[in-house]
């Protein structure tokens, strides 16, 4: 993907590749496929016509999300090294199918930036983070116009997560829709997710502040895999 596709990755406004970072940024360092472990708090929120909105037209099509999932990740081992990375997900029906598209995400990493909007046409932005995603701490997301800060008590034990497949839908910027499958499993803790957004309503319209269901992952293994385009 050559400089100029790069920026143009769709986002939400809150997820834009500033110029200056654009410019200094490396070539990808590790292509499709990529299997990470990890551990993430994870909490789920309504749907509605802003999260549809939010999702890039050729994968949302206009029409309204069903749900929402918001997360914050601590990875501990991938192609691109270890980093932070915060993220908001709608699930939507595209098709026949239904599947997740990701409108907004930021990490700590250049090289994650750079492979996660090469790969995936993730709309990846660079951000800062504290703390850890741990039942009883807090972690926290600073960009550069928006803050995301989540507490998440856990409610349970932590039980082993049967391999759960998904499949995600990102626009590219040739207005192509690539699905790429997703494997993850891990084990998880249920849990009650408290979370602060200070943001414009293009983010914190869908990704909402307040307490939600939400879950544990004391650890989080997951492939995605090559993204393969619609005809």
């Amino acid at each position: 993907m050559e400089l100029a596709d790069l920026v143009r990755v769709h986002g939400v406004p809150e997820s834009a590749l500033d110029a200056e970072v654009a410019e200094r940024l490396g070539a990808n360092q590790a292509p499709a496929p990529w299997q990470c472990l990890a551990r993430s708090v994870l909490w789920f929120g309504r749907g509605g016509a802003a999260a549809g909105r939010a999702v890039a037209p050729s994968v949302g099509r206009g029409g309204k999300a069903l749900g929402v999932v918001g997360g914050m990740v601590q990875y501990l081992d991938t192609p691109v090294g270890s980093y932070g990375e915060v993220f908001g997900a709608a699930g939507i029906r595209h098709g026949r199918r239904v599947v997740g598209s990701v409108p907004f995400m930021a990490v700590d990493s250049e090289t994650s930036l750079v492979g996660g909007r090469t790969n995936w046409s993730l709309p990846k932005t660079l951000a800062t983070f504290e703390g850890a995603p741990e039942t009883g701490k807090t972690m926290t997301a600073q960009g550069r116009e928006w803050h995301v800060q989540v507490t998440a008590r856990a409610l349970g034990p932590a039980v082993p997560m049967p391999t759960l497949s998904t499949a995600l839908a990102q626009q590219w910027p040739d207005g192509s829709v690539g699905l790429s499958s997703m494997r993850a499993w891990g084990r998880v803790r249920p849990a009650l997710v408290t979370v602060e957004i200070d943001a414009p309503p293009t983010l914190s319209g869908w990704l909402r502040s307040g307490r939600h269901v939400g879950a544990v992952f004391e650890s989080m293994e997951f492939t995605l895999g090559q993204p393969q385009k619609e005809a």
